[in-house]
């Protein structure tokens, strides 16, 4: 990868986000825990969730992933409370198709246009859709059992 490339890739915005992730701060009352990682670059996301009549009320993330990753978990960070499963999926199947070349997710998710830069990386689509798909995994892993991770 050219010095020109690392610098489309990780622009000043997304070096911003990724300096600057909301909600990292552990969440005692969560019901829901996931963690995934992406298996080409190694990259982490843990979430943890409290829901409210179907829909997330409390939302953590520990992030350890490449600046793409962590912008994306950025952009997911700021708009994840009030989301449905429903909607965390429809967000993660739009930044798939995104990331191969279709169009910015909707809104609240139009921040991720940042992010089309990535598409001719594949090697980092599965980091910038770690927190989605974490999110995912919780809400489909119901409540906590044994060491709290589903």
């Amino acid at each position: 990868m050219s010095d020109a490339d690392l610098f489309k890739l990780y622009s000043q915005r997304i070096l911003a986000l990724a300096a600057d992730i909301p909600r990292t701060d552990p969440l005692p009352g969560a019901t829901h825990h996931a963690t995934r990682r992406a298996p080409l670059c190694g990259s982490t996301v843990t979430v943890a969730l409290e829901l409210a009549e179907g829909r997330i009320s409390g939302f953590s993330q520990q992030v350890h992933a490449c600046a793409l990753g962590q912008a994306s978990a950025a952009i997911f960070g700021a708009q994840v409370i009030g989301r449905t499963a429903e909607e965390v999926a429809t967000l993660r199947d739009q930044l798939a198709t995104m990331l191969k070349g279709g169009p910015v997710p909707g809104a609240p998710f139009g921040d991720y246009e940042v992010l089309t830069a990535a598409r001719d990386y594949p090697n980092r689509h599965a980091s910038i859709l770690l927190a989605p798909e974490a999110t995912l995994e919780a809400l489909r892993g119901g409540a906590l059992r044994g060491n709290g991770v589903n």
